[in-house]
């Protein structure tokens, strides 16, 4: 039997490692927990869950049961009511324990379970209803033609991608393509490439262009906005408060990062009309979607689909778990996908929540004509110059 941890006590890990000696996976987070899961045999496992608030905790065993049902639920609590313990076993959790407990009773309650385990997994195989949420697999036939359009594209724009090379290089020193942290698939976190469209030194370019904005009310020595570190390499501080965020083309920390947008709300007035940190071969490279066209050594990797939902900023997939659209991320990262088309004649405005929706939908309904329609919408918003 394989074990997780979900929770942030700090000791509790370490005790119970030492008590079953046998490695226990820590999972602060939702997140974490989905990726660790990858690794993790979903027939055969126990979930050890530390006590929190009630309606937090209720939250997450349900999400739990979605996506692993076959998960052995232990709860790990000190004092709780006969009600906040009912609440527990009907959403979910399988057993409640406190900390005193012995090295004996654990083993002889986790025997009890992998028991149950077993029992469970033979009568699931006879009436032909495993539960395969826990883990999504691309086919065959998508990662072949994926491969074989990936490809393809890549030898067809070998021109494009050897003169954008060429000509990033030449205007500005830097890295040519740009990597950002991405949440894909099964939530597994890859680099996700990008031909570089600004300057190294953005940040400083834009507070050179901002003390000529009338209405900006940011003093000096306030950090930097979000945008103004678009492609900065982080700088290794360790004073620096909060965890990582990264997003496409940046990556701050958190507390850095919700100071600088309570700015950008302030400073409504601030609009940049041609941007001082976009290079001219950006502006070209954007224009005409190019800078996304490493995107196609990403396909080829494996780590995207042609066609699927779109990988997220850490923070942002991190910001889902608390919802329920962790179905979004059982389904292909794809380099284009079914929110990016719709709408169009309307601007292509769609609420977040409808993008959301609009991810679920593809996640349950994918299929190789639905890839095809996309694809052939995708390029017909192309030409129509919208942003897909």
């Amino acid at each position: 039997m394989e074990y997780i941890f979900f929770g942030n006590h700090s000791s509790l890990p370490g005790r119970l490692e030492r008590a079953l000696d046998q490695h226990v996976v820590e999972c602060p987070t939702l997140t974490q927990f989905c990726q660790a899961m990858v690794h993790v045999n979903p027939v055969n496992f126990c979930v050890f869950l530390e006590n929190n608030d009630i309606k937090d905790d209720l939250d997450v065993i349900l999400k739990l049961r979605k996506l692993y049902s076959n998960a052995y639920i232990i709860l790990f609590a000190s004092s709780l009511d006969k009600e906040e313990k009912i609440a527990y076993i009907r959403t979910g959790v399988n057993c409640v324990i406190t900390e005193s407990i012995t090295k004996e009773e654990l083993l002889r309650l986790l025997a009890i379970a992998e028991d149950f385990l077993s029992k469970k997994a033979i009568c699931e195989k006879n009436d032909k209803k495993v539960d395969r949420l826990y883990s999504f697999r691309l086919p065959f036939w998508k990662r072949t033609f994926d491969i074989a359009a990936s490809l393809g594209a890549i030898l067809c724009l070998s021109p494009v991608l050897a003169i954008t090379v060429i000509a990033i290089e030449l205007e500005s020193k830097g890295p040519i393509v740009y990597k950002s942290k991405r949440v894909g698939t099964n939530y597994k976190i890859f680099d996700f490439y990008k031909f570089r469209s600004m300057y190294p030194d953005a940040d400083k370019r834009l507070a050179e262009y901002k003390t000529q904005n009338q209405y900006n009310i940011e003093a000096e020595g306030v950090a930097p906005s979000a945008s103004a570190v678009l492609q900065k390499p982080l700088a290794n501080d360790p004073q620096s408060a909060g965890s990582l965020l990264y997003s496409d083309d940046f990556s701050m920390r958190e507390h850095d990062y919700l100071k600088s947008k309570s700015i950008e709300r302030a400073n409504t007035f601030f609009k940049i009309e041609n941007d001082p940190r976009v290079t001219r071969v950006g502006r070209i490279l954007r224009k005409y979607s190019i800078d996304e066209l490493p995107q196609l050594f990403n396909i080829l990797k494996g780590d995207m689909s042609v066609v699927g939902n779109r990988p997220l900023p850490i923070y942002e997939a991190e910001q889902l778990t608390s919802d329920n659209y962790i179905e979004r991320f059982m389904a292909p990262s794809g380099l284009t996908g079914l929110w990016q088309v719709e709408k169009r004649g309307n601007g292509g405005s769609l609420s977040p929540e409808e993008r959301k929706q609009l991810d679920i939908k593809y996640a349950r309904t994918f299929s190789f004509s639905m890839d095809m329609k996309i694809i052939f919408r995708t390029f017909t918003a192309f030409i129509q110059k919208e942003n897909v």
